[in-house]
């Protein structure tokens, strides 16, 4: 099965307003789109925390890492500079 991508109106760089989830009303620049998954990653939001196991071939030590987590693109809107609020627009 094939994924199909979709065009999205967010490039990496935007500045986003979270509008759904536990991040609402945060604010964020987006670090990754994803068109395949319809998700981009917020700089600084939705972290999670990950187990990894060590690697002694690379030399990695394992622990429990935080890092970021990709959201939906539709629990995001683009921040409007001057409002300061969500808009639909490009700007």
């Amino acid at each position: 099965m094939e994924a199909t991508t979709t065009k999205m109106k967010l490039k990496k760089g935007d500045q986003v307003v979270v509008i759904a989830g536990k991040e609402k009303g945060k604010t964020g620049t987006i670090t990754k789109v994803s068109p395949s998954t319809n998700s981009v990653t917020v700089a600084g939001l939705n972290i999670i925390k990950k187990a990894t196991k060590p690697n002694p071939q690379t030399g990695e030590g394992g622990g429990i890492i935080e890092k970021e987590a990709p959201l939906h693109a539709s629990n995001v809107m683009m921040l409007d500079p001057k409002t300061g609020k969500g808009t639909r627009k490009r700007v």
